[in-house]
């Protein structure tokens, strides 16, 4: 499938709902728990088994990102939007099938495998294309796409767990909840599929701005052996860990700081905390980037890393004494996990150019699979050994605190020693422009 060319007069701004058909079906990932006690209860599965489609899915979004991220450069977004969109959608079609015959292990492959492709191709898909239409604003372009990422859970868990009480949460009501989830985000993603368009490259996509190919430009396999590459990699690495480590445990963590004071936290005030959270994930992805378009992205990620940093030697030290004090600072933590996420692929654009932006991406995105286990890892595993030596409230997540001020101090580092990448690894201007012309006269 051709990558297609945007005809004149084409308006830029319909690129960015392009995006978001498909960012807000794949977000659907982060509502899997909505599914988690019907299928506990109707295929008898432990806990640790039910979350086994959701962490495969993750997985494999990460590798299919790194893969496949020279793919969707070379094929165009329109081609990677139909493959997430086949992937995806078929993952849960898979999972209904599954679900009706009482084979888990088809939600696992359709879910967790086929789906997790989808996941991966799709979150990449409009990246580069953003980036060329909006040279001006990448950040704000990035931040729109990537904020329909997380908050696609906003939308997927209520009306999940309405499609589960009106089907029911047997085999068949789940299986039914499946298909329609396959069904209705296959039309959805159509959408993208029809919008989206690529533009010129003899033309700029801004009046009087810079062109597509204008600029430094850096291929996919010239980017990963510089050291600008590794540092962001680390940058990332970091911030996600930082932040996934508050959010993956944020129940239980508010609950345990305040178990102990005259004030306990309820359980339904933990929840209505953890949907805070998610609100200031989604709310970083567009303010955080599109400040960067302001400030710049070395600034920005200084103040995701050194603020993140402080937020959490506050919560460490004074977190306890006071709830609104850890609330503000959990919310601006997460806001920056979020904004990490949105303005990565404009500090990729900003050292490498948009010739591959977005299989540099897919290949940076393999420090996201890194943190999702890394930074579970250290809060749950140092929490049970705290609990073990008989210790509660929030003495249990003291240490790993510090170890997150390290963290990101070391984020901080490797974002400080940030250069512009050196001319040998640059792509000659006259081969590029020969490249994107080939590939558009084969349109």
């Amino acid at each position: 499938m051709s990558p297609p060319i945007a005809p004149p007069g084409w308006s830029r701004w319909l690129v960015p709902p392009a995006a978001l058909s498909v960012h807000l079906s794949i977000g659907q990932a982060y509502a899997w728990s909505v599914f988690k006690p019907s299928l506990e209860s109707a295929l008898d599965l432990s806990g640790t088994q039910s979350a086994l489609p959701f962490q495969l899915g993750i997985v494999m979004l990460g590798l299919s990102a790194a893969f496949g991220g020279t793919l969707v450069e070379r094929n165009g977004p329109r081609w990677a939007m139909t493959v997430a969109l086949c992937c995806f959608s078929s993952g849960f079609l898979i999972s209904a099938l599954g679900a009706a015959i009482s084979q888990y292990w088809l939600i696992v492959l359709g879910y967790g495998f086929v789906g997790g492709i989808g996941l991966g191709i799709g979150y990449i898909s409009p990246v580069s294309t953003l980036i060329k239409w909006f040279p001006d604003r990448p950040g704000m372009a990035t931040g729109i796409a990537i904020m329909g990422f997380g908050g696609g859970a906003l939308i997927a868990s209520p009306w999940s767990a309405q499609m589960l009480e009106s089907f029911g949460s047997d085999n068949s009501g789940i299986a039914a909840a499946f298909l329609v989830h396959g069904l209705t985000y296959a039309v959805f993603m159509s959408l993208g599929v029809l919008l989206v368009r690529v533009p010129r490259s003899d033309k700029p996509a801004v009046s009087g701005g810079p062109g597509p190919l204008d600029g430094v430009q850096v291929s996919a396999r010239n980017a990963v052996r510089t050291p600008q590459f590794w540092c962001l990699w680390i940058v990332l690495c970091m911030n996600v860990t930082a932040g996934i480590g508050i959010l993956e445990k944020a129940a239980p963590m508010i609950t345990d700081f305040f178990a102990d004071t005259s004030t306990p936290v309820s359980v339904s005030a933990a929840a209505g905390f953890v949907a805070l959270l998610s609100a200031a994930n989604m709310a970083g992805r567009i303010g955080w980037s599109s400040t960067s378009d302001l400030i710049g992205r070395k600034n920005i990620y200084r103040v995701y890393l050194g603020a993140g940093a402080l937020m959490y030697a506050l919560i460490a030290w004074l977190g306890d004494s006071s709830k609104p004090l850890f609330i503000v600072c959990a919310l601006v933590i997460l806001s920056f996990y979020g904004g990490g996420f949105a303005t990565i692929p404009a500090y990729l654009k900003d050292l490498f150019g948009t010739y591959q932006v977005g299989a540099i991406h897919g290949r940076l995105l393999t420090a996201w699979s890194t943190a999702g286990v890394l930074g579970p890892l250290i809060v749950n595993w140092i929490a049970d050994r705290q609990e073990e030596a008989g210790k509660s409230g929030a003495s249990l997540y003291g240490l790993s605190l510090m170890i997150m001020i390290g963290l990101l101090v070391v984020g901080f580092v490797a974002n400080e020693l940030v250069r512009p990448v050196d001319a040998r690894h640059h792509i000659p201007a006259p081969r590029e422009a020969a490249d994107v012309q080939q590939r558009q006269q084969s349109a």
